[in-house]
């Protein structure tokens, strides 16, 4: 449980605008759906996927790393990474795992002929959106696993998209379906409460400093 008298307390260091704009985008975020990338090769891409998750308002990303290991690059998430959690994951099962158990649909992002067209995905139940690399696509095991497979329909001569492009355009479409339905999206209160907390935290460098000075003096 977040200690709200500590949270307004943090809060009041910051200024009015950036306290309106936490609140405001929180009220935009959503877990009903997120998105996961299985060993993507192309450090931009990676951070290009959290920051259309972040423009969208999806809070979690799940990255998995069983071949490509790599850090974050921070310029061209531009920052991104600060307001989106992302989770890491050393293998493809373990990832599924814990989103099936979360009770997530997979969805694979495929161009197999067996995969339905983006317009016409239900989304009446939460999903995790699974992209793949860039050359190889997704892993057998993810389409064997996968609840569903969709496609974004293409008219020109190339077959294929970049995955952070797929991603963006993927994301906005669900997210605006979402939105115009009286489906349930929001976090909880409980949920953004603790992100305030975080990102106040974030947001001010001294913050273990003033936190130390409000418990000595309650």
């Amino acid at each position: 449980m977040v200690d709200i008298k500590l949270l307004e307390y943090l809060e009041s260091f910051l200024t009015p605008r950036r306290q309106s704009l936490n609140k405001k985008v929180l009220d935009s975020r959503t877990n009903y759906f997120t998105i996961a990338i299985e060993d993507v090769y192309q450090l931009h891409n990676t951070s290009a996927v959290i920051r259309s998750c972040d423009v969208f308002g999806i809070q979690n990303v799940h990255v998995i790393e069983e071949v490509n290991i790599k850090r974050i690059d921070r310029e061209i998430a531009m920052g991104a990474q600060k307001w989106v959690d992302v989770n890491r994951y050393s293998s493809t099962k373990k990832c599924i795992d814990v989103l099936k158990k979360e009770g997530y649909q997979i969805v694979a992002t495929t161009p197999h002929n067996d995969s339905k067209v983006l317009s016409d995905f239900d989304i009446h139940q939460p999903a995790a959106f699974f992209f793949g690399r860039e050359q190889e696509g997704l892993s057998d095991y993810i389409l064997k696993e996968a609840d569903s497979k969709l496609h974004i329909p293409m008219a020109g001569f190339t077959e294929s998209l970049n995955i952070s492009v797929s991603a963006a355009i993927v994301i906005q479409h669900v997210t605006s379906q979402l939105r115009s339905t009286d489906i349930k999206w929001q976090l909880k209160e409980e949920e953004k409460l603790q992100k305030r907390m975080e990102w106040a935290k974030k947001v001010i460098k001294s913050h273990e400093q003033i936190i130390a000075h409000y418990q000595d003096n309650r």
